[in-house]
């Protein structure tokens, strides 16, 4: 019976994290395009899939825990060699490691794409602020070495 749970778990989570790859798929898309309106529905979809996802994972280990293996894939392998649904629980359990691998990729590639808007966000506002010092020619064409703060109508 813990192999046939163990199994259904599995396939939930597989469903669930193809959806989360989606989802981060869609917050590519909207970060790049600076949606916010997306970003929040997409946030309000994300959050329960990765509860969803930890509630279940919570739960696998302590199945396997009650039946003397350890909560990790070399549990799972000699779990799944005392049972008859060795085969499928191994062939589920990769395919989810897979998803979830290629969640986390998506996941650092937006943030990523976050962290680049941040910092050219941070950039615009230091010019209109005046704190910005890029290099700026004067008006003979050399560099100008102004440290100094310049208000935004000298940006």
């Amino acid at each position: 019976m813990t192999d046939q749970r163990i199994l259904e778990l599995l396939l939930s989570d597989i469903d669930t994290a193809q959806q989360l790859l989606d989802i981060l798929e869609q917050e590519f898309s909207a970060l790049s395009e600076r949606d916010l309106n997306t970003l929040q529905a997409l946030l309000a979809q994300k959050q329960p899939a990765l509860r969803l996802l930890e509630q279940h994972s919570t739960e696998r280990s302590q199945l396997l825990l009650q039946h003397n293996m350890t909560a990790d894939q070399q549990g799972l392998t000699h779990f799944a060699a005392q049972s008859a649904l060795g085969a499928q629980l191994l062939d589920h359990s990769a395919t989810l490691n897979t998803l979830i691998e290629q969640c986390q990729h998506a996941n650092m590639r937006n943030g990523r794409l976050i962290r680049s808007n941040q910092i050219s966000v941070n950039s615009m506002l230091n010019i209109i602020r005046g704190t910005d010092a890029p290099t700026l020619y004067d008006n003979k064409g050399n560099a100008a070495s102004s440290h100094k703060q310049r208000p935004f109508s000298q940006a």
